[in-house]
């Protein structure tokens, strides 16, 4: 198969959809891998590393397209990206249809196969694709946070670990998945006083026993939530729909409670967020103000750590990645129900129920969309 890199192009992202070592492993099972010329830069992989495991170095992004049948990428296609899309192509990447609906219409309007990594499942209903992502967002977002608290960028002037004879900051993290995890973690670590809601008894559960009290666990009622967004001074959203569009948990209303200075994170950006204040940012202006509140959303964070992020999702999308390569999509995508559960669109059909839902479109069988490619 001829499988396509191109540069991203999303404002300040770093990543590439193939490491070298992960386009070795292609080109050496006899695939063709064209990397857009300067593609992995950004990540600390230059043209030359590429060629000496068999990619082709391309110049432009036409190119890339014009001469693939797959796309790899990391980031949802932009616009001019989404021009390029043919029906022959199997476009793999993150998409997050359900808080893009001109992105949607695009892909629809192509007839390309689109795979989503972030809805991709595992035999324990897991979403593999996301959860590297997913870690590293949630330890950056306490690290984000903990900056936006310094006076100097708006905050409070908080030193989130607090010193001797002075109390430390209050972190409030809304889910308790991986990304909830991951924050806590981080947040522990500074030496900040944490606190985990979640509705899920066994997850709770979980994150008691594994922080052996050093955070506090909390059933999410709103209640609960109201008075623990309220007494927090950083507060990060880690809630996650499978596919859906992010639930707004706190409210305009609850935020303007909060203490002038405090900082909330909104991983769940690229979903719609959990904050009725959010809108995506970048990590050129990665910050704005609402009601007192310092906001960081920046929708695509795991790029600011681009070499990490990029090896570690390469890591994990690579078996899907050859899985479609050596079977072609169609017999890879039925091979395999986990990476079936990937598809979101096809053949200008959403495949995806929780994408059909949220714009009110037909919902069509993948296999059903698969026969009419």
């Amino acid at each position: 198969m001829d499988i396509g890199v191109p540069r991203e192009i999303k404002t300040a992202e770093r990543r590439v959809g193939l490491t070298p070592a992960t386009a070795g492993e292609l080109v050496n099972r006899g695939h063709k891998v064209s990397v857009e010329t300067g593609a992995g830069d950004g990540a600390g992989f230059n043209d030359v590393d590429y060629k000496e495991v068999g990619a082709v170095i391309t110049g432009t992004a036409d190119d890339v397209f014009t001469d693939s049948e797959m796309i790899v990428k990391v980031k949802e296609p932009l616009a001019p990206e989404r021009a390029r899309l043919q029906p022959h192509h199997t476009l793999f990447t993150y998409l997050h249809l359900a808080a893009d609906r001109p992105q949607t219409d695009d892909l629809l309007a192509s007839g390309a196969t689109c795979i989503a990594y972030e809805t991709v499942t595992d035999g324990a209903g897991r979403l593999p694709l996301l959860a590297p992502m997913s870690a590293i967002a949630g330890r950056m977002s306490v690290q984000a946070g903990a900056h936006a608290l310094e006076a100097t960028q708006g905050g409070a002037g908080l030193l989130l670990g607090g010193v001797p004879g002075v109390r430390p900051g209050k972190v409030v993290v809304i889910g308790g998945g991986v990304v909830g995890e991951n924050a806590a973690e981080m947040a522990v670590g500074l030496g900040a006083e944490v606190t985990v809601l979640d509705r899920s008894p066994a997850v709770l559960d979980g994150l008691a026993k594994r922080f052996a009290g050093r955070v506090k666990t909390v059933y999410s009622t709103k209640a609960e939530l109201d008075a623990s967004v309220f007494d927090a001074d950083l507060v990060i959203g880690a809630v996650l729909v499978k596919g859906a569009r992010a639930p707004h948990l706190v409210t305009r209303d609850m935020l303007g409670r909060m203490r002038p200075g405090s900082v909330i994170v909104d991983v769940a950006v690229d979903q719609g967020g959990c904050f009725e204040t959010t809108k995506a940012t970048t990590h050129t202006d990665p910050t704005y103000v609402v009601d007192g509140v310092v906001h960081y959303c920046v929708a695509n964070m795991p790029g600011a750590v681009s070499r990490t992020s990029t090896q570690a999702l390469s890591n994990a999308t690579l078996p899907f990645t050859l899985a479609l390569a050596d079977k072609g999509t169609d017999a890879a995508l039925k091979a395999d129900p986990h990476l079936m559960n990937g598809l979101n669109v096809c053949a200008g059909k959403v495949t995806d129920r929780a994408v059909a839902e949220t714009f009110d479109l037909e919902y069509v069988e993948p296999l059903t969309a698969l026969a009419a490619r």
